[in-house]
């Protein structure tokens, strides 16, 4: 078996064991998906120059040469204040400090025509693992709102196999699948969300402990292309333009509604998951064989019209209504890194520095506002990053060789180093007129604030 093969057949197995999670988003979609490119904002459609663009953008997967592995995880931290109309408060959070296990990534891509195979040309393959949907929160049993929720968990994961091709030097192509599922392995392996009865109608007595839960799988599909009209001397974009569609996906959970741990009823919850269309430009100012600087403006377009409810269908035949009528949103992510190609000081290494700004829109309305999803209001997001990639006769943290010459074929060409940091900065959102079918009339209204902070670390290697 080859190197490649081999390095691909691990691949996959990793890709088997390591788990996804979720952090946050608008409502429960998950944007933040690798160090790079939460250090710019998210703002990395238009760039999508490392693995991490099987998810920011597949079409990208036409510049990278060989076999690439990224793999990566984030501490997700923060809090939820809530203040009712007389004053009574409450918080919440990720059930801690930060949100253990801490959620990850991986990306593995190879290139076809490096592996050797002719005829098909620039023919990339990819494959992800992670969790573009999610939210796992938790509030304190006594909490003013516990007939509505004390918690909720959707630890829901996309493994992405996905295919590139190169139609000119200035068009690729992307696309790919996208498997929702649960894993079993991983976290509660389903939906769930937690709440205290309030004895209300079809409800048991007032205080028991409830749950609902469920579980399904799901497919959708991604299509994507990269257009760079403009190249340097050496070939390298200095313009750049992204397009990346995401199709719907209709999870139908299939679970149980609990009562003090013992199953009242069978259910059916059915959650369509959005479509998803976003759009980016990249410029780069400044790009020769010594630094590179690139500006990017990405928009993106999330069509939650389509989550329309979440009735829940019991085995009795009967159906607990529960609207939600969510709103079509718009995000803006503007992003920037500036490079240092081997410099005298490092000339082995290159190193980058980044940052970036993202604007989110809630899609929820007042009357079906949840604590379920604590970052439904409108946010502003501030990150910063750098970047570190060792090649040649550099060295790793100063002891592992960054070897790129033909005779050490087992070692790496690249190792490399992302970090980032960001600060979610949630707008005070007061609702009034939330409304549950399980809820006491009037708990969820009040005043909410959220901060998150998030750290991002992803490793990488080139083969």
């Amino acid at each position: 078996m080859s190197v490649a093969a081999r390095i691909l057949a691990v691949g996959c197995v990793l890709c088997a064991l390591l788990p996804t999670s979720l952090l946050h988003a608008a409502a429960f979609r998950v944007l933040d998906q690798s160090a790079s490119a939460i250090a710019q904002g998210n703002a990395f459609v238009a760039q999508a120059d490392d693995p991490s663009a099987v998810f920011y953008n597949p079409a990208g997967m036409t510049q990278l040469p060989g076999v690439q592995l990224s793999t990566g995880g984030l501490l997700v931290g923060g809090r939820t204040t809530f203040t009712n109309p007389a004053g009574a408060t409450t918080s919440g959070n990720f059930g801690g400090a930060v949100a253990l296990p801490p959620p990850v990534n991986f990306y593995l891509t190879t290139n076809l025509k490096d592996l050797g195979v002719r005829g098909l040309g620039n023919l990339p393959l990819g494959l992800a693992v992670l969790s573009p949907f999610g939210i796992k929160y938790k509030y304190p049993d006594e909490a003013p709102f516990a007939t509505a929720v004390t918690r909720t968990s959707l630890e829901l994961t996309d493994i992405k196999p996905t295919v590139a091709y190169k139609m000119s030097d200035q068009l690729s192509i992307g696309i790919g699948v996208d498997i929702y599922t649960f894993l079993p392995f991983w976290g509660e392996s389903q939906a769930e969300v937690q709440f205290t009865s309030s004895g209300g109608p079809g409800l048991p007595p007032a205080g028991t402990r409830m749950e609902i839960s469920g579980k399904d799988t799901a497919a959708g599909f991604n299509a994507s292309l990269l257009y760079t009209p403009l190249r340097n001397v050496d070939g390298k974009p200095v313009a750049a333009v992204g397009l990346v569609y995401r199709s719907q996906a209709t999870l139908h959970l299939q679970g149980s509604l609990l009562g003090n741990g013992a199953v009242l009823q069978s259910t059916s919850i059915t959650v369509v998951l959005p479509q998803v269309l976003t759009g980016g430009i990249a410029l780069w100012p400044v790009r020769n064989r010594t630094h590179e600087w690139k500006l990017e403006l990405d928009v993106d377009y999330t069509g939650w019209q389509s989550f329309r409810n979440l009735d829940v269908q019991r085995s009795d035949g009967t159906t607990v209504l529960f609207p939600q009528n969510w709103r079509d949103t718009f995000m803006v992510m503007i992003g920037t890194e500036y490079k240092w190609l081997r410099p005298a000081m490092l000339p082995d290494w290159e190193t980058s520095l980044r940052a970036g700004y993202v604007f989110q829109q809630t899609p929820v309305p007042d009357r079906s506002f949840n604590p379920s999803f604590p970052a439904d209001a409108d946010s502003h997001g501030l990150s910063i990053g750098a970047g570190f990639l060792c090649m040649g006769g550099g060295r790793f943290l100063g002891a592992v060789p960054c070897d790129d010459s033909a005779e050490r074929s087992f070692f790496p060409k690249a190792i490399g180093l992302d970090v980032a940091y960001q600060a979610i900065l949630y707008e005070p959102r007061t609702v009034s007129g939330a409304v549950s079918p399980f809820a006491t009339p009037g708990v969820m209204d009040g005043l909410y604030r959220t901060l998150f902070h998030i750290g991002a670390i992803n490793f990488r290697l080139n083969f």
